[in-house]
């Protein structure tokens, strides 16, 4: 398996002005960590993803560049193919799409228009319309949201195929991962968890004659600086995402990150993404100790 370690800001982060946010870029490009990926929340601290992505991929020439994630229900998805076509081919290729439904927040659905019960099925039809965008011209849909006719969009990506990565861990979202993703990036679980998981994805995509590739299994793994504490505001989205799970074993500090990525790789997976659960005062500083401490990981 060719693992690979990435870095990603959560929906609190206070890097959203331009000389932190420059700082953490070039400190992951110099440590050549392999991605960053840039969450979305309209009523959260975070810079907006395309925004970011953007300013990322015009700032390095080897950092991969993704989203974790961005909400797809409530989006134009001809107009969001075409971005995402054009941040791949700017990017000389390093784009990694991700998406998801969006949170469980009368705030957020506000924002996207989208009612809670009808996110699914606007997912389910806007993801594959953007594939054939992405890949066919004249492109024709008629659905339960979206009518085109004979739409080209142009340029097309520079990957031959755009992999869309997606998470969750719910039944649910296992099944959607199953029938429609490439590349599967929990969060907040265990590696005994995601290996039992993995069998249902596996199942569901077999059911759908797909299969995914084995190696684009991954995880996003929350850290803490050693001997802190976990945050309240972390300790409660725990509670609520998997409330039986120990704790120490969901967000471990710094310097246990090297035996919790082993765990996740003895099961079979090889793509993390490390966020912080509090952002150091100096991304340098902090990016140059970890790279000593997980890129020895890589192979």
């Amino acid at each position: 398996m060719k693992i690979r370690i990435g870095y990603g800001l959560g929906t609190r982060n206070a890097t959203n002005d331009q000389d932190r946010f420059r700082q953490l870029v070039d400190a992951l490009e110099r440590n050549r960590f392999d991605s960053l990926w840039l969450s979305e929340r309209i009523t959260g601290d975070c810079p907006d993803p395309l925004v970011g992505m953007s300013y990322a991929m015009a700032r390095t020439e080897h950092l991969k560049v993704g989203m974790s994630v961005m909400v797809l229900p409530g989006r134009n998805p001809v107009v969001l193919a075409k971005s995402m076509a054009s941040l791949d081919r700017l990017s000389g290729g390093r784009l990694l799409p991700a998406f998801g439904l969006g949170v469980a927040d009368s705030a957020e659905h506000q924002a996207f228009g989208v009612d809670r019960r009808d996110r699914g099925g606007w997912f389910n039809e806007a993801l594959p319309l953007m594939r054939r965008l992405w890949t066919e011209d004249e492109v024709t849909h008629e659905g339960k949201r979206f009518t085109i006719r004979d739409v080209t969009i142009r340029p097309k990506p520079i990957q031959d195929e755009l992999e869309v990565w997606l998470g969750g861990i719910s039944p649910l979202e296992l099944k959607r991962v199953g029938r429609l993703a490439d590349g599967w990036l929990p969060s907040f679980c265990t590696p005994a968890q995601v290996a039992e998981a993995r069998g249902v994805i596996e199942e569901v995509a077999a059911e759908h004659e797909r299969q995914m590739d084995p190696e684009h299994y991954g995880a996003l793994i929350p850290y803490r600086a050693t001997n802190s504490a976990i945050p309240e505001a972390m300790q409660i989205v725990l509670n609520k995402r998997n409330p039986d799970a120990d704790p120490g074993e969901i967000i471990p500090t710094r310097d246990e990150l090297e035996k919790t990525i082993g765990r996740f790789i003895d099961v079979g997976f090889s793509k993390f993404v490390l966020i912080p659960t509090n952002e150091p005062d100096d991304w340098d500083a902090e990016l140059d100790e970890l790279a000593g401490l997980v890129k020895p990981l890589e192979n």
